[in-house]
């Protein structure tokens, strides 16, 4: 009787003693069905590593073409150079329009010489008319005279618009402020509507434009502080991510790390800067991304 009594006793503590183990591991993982997922803060503690290159903001860089063919007189810049917004970057031969020009306003002066004679034309004969002099034919005759020497007229003036419109694009200008970064013609050859003159860059409007594993989306959020680094240049630079993209995508960027694959899909973050750098445009950076606080 003694022996079944220790038995039962030890079966009934090595119960309780299982109870208790499974409340405390129920306890440390939130319980259950009602486990909370870690948060993303707590996954991104140890930092996430991608690549980057430094880029202009939108409408921060532009390529400046002709915008008709011609024989480029001249070219005005050099790469490197800073420009302000309308200054003269090219100039296309425009000797065969200017003289299309000054035919075309003679064309508009000798129709509105025209108009006018016609219109005193009506008018004499709308006073002959009163008179019953002439046939009211012959003054509707002369309004038809008058409405087409106005619409000759017209016609030359549009001419003369066209033309100036033309020579206003044998001017190549600067649509923004900026450094010249590329140079892609010279005087003396001859450019098709559409072609490259030069590029132009607001080295001022940089930020970075990353590519991030797309296992680490979840510590990617608007305001993580990032660090930038590139070769060549001590230290690292501060950053802050200012967009994530809303899809993922396969990567753009050669990694500089020959390990890392290249056929990953990743996620892209916008990084803007938070200190002047002395960072090229185009230049390949490595990316930390920490978690925000």
């Amino acid at each position: 009787m003694e022996t079944r009594t220790i038995l039962a006793t030890g079966v009934i503590g090595a119960a309780l003693l299982a109870g208790t183990a499974i409340q405390a591991r129920n306890a440390g993982l939130g319980g259950g069905k009602d486990v909370e997922p870690t948060a993303p803060a707590a996954l991104g503690k140890r930092g996430v590593a991608a690549e980057g290159r430094v880029v202009a903001y939108p409408g921060a860089e532009v390529g400046v073409a002709a915008e008709r063919g011609g024989r480029l007189l001249s070219v005005r810049v050099v790469e490197g150079q800073k420009v302000r917004r309308g200054e003269l970057l090219a100039e296309i031969d425009s000797e065969e329009l200017r003289a299309a020009l000054a035919e075309a306003k003679a064309r508009v002066t000798e129709a509105e010489a025209q108009a006018r004679l016609t219109e005193l034309t009506l008018e004499r004969r709308g006073r002959l008319r009163e008179e019953d002099v002439v046939s009211a034919h012959e003054v509707d005759e002369a309004r038809r005279d008058l409405e087409t020497a106005r619409a000759r007229r017209d016609t030359a003036q549009a001419e003369v618009e066209r033309y100036q419109a033309q020579l206003r694009k044998s001017r190549v200008l600067a649509p923004i402020a900026g450094t010249v970064t590329a140079r892609q013609a010279d005087a003396g050859e001859t450019v098709a509507a559409g072609d490259p003159i030069a590029t132009l860059a607001d080295l001022d409007r940089l930020r970075v434009e990353g590519e991030a594993d797309e296992a680490d989306a979840a510590v990617l959020v608007v305001g993580a502080p990032v660090a930038i680094t590139a070769d060549g240049y001590p230290g690292a630079f501060r950053g802050r991510i200012e967009e994530v993209a809303d899809s993922v995508t396969l990567r753009r960027l050669k990694p500089q790390d020959p390990s890392r694959p290249t056929d990953t899909r990743i996620v892209s973050v916008k990084v803007a800067l938070g200190e002047r750098t002395p960072l090229k445009l185009g230049a390949t950076v490595e990316l930390r991304i920490e978690p925000r606080q």
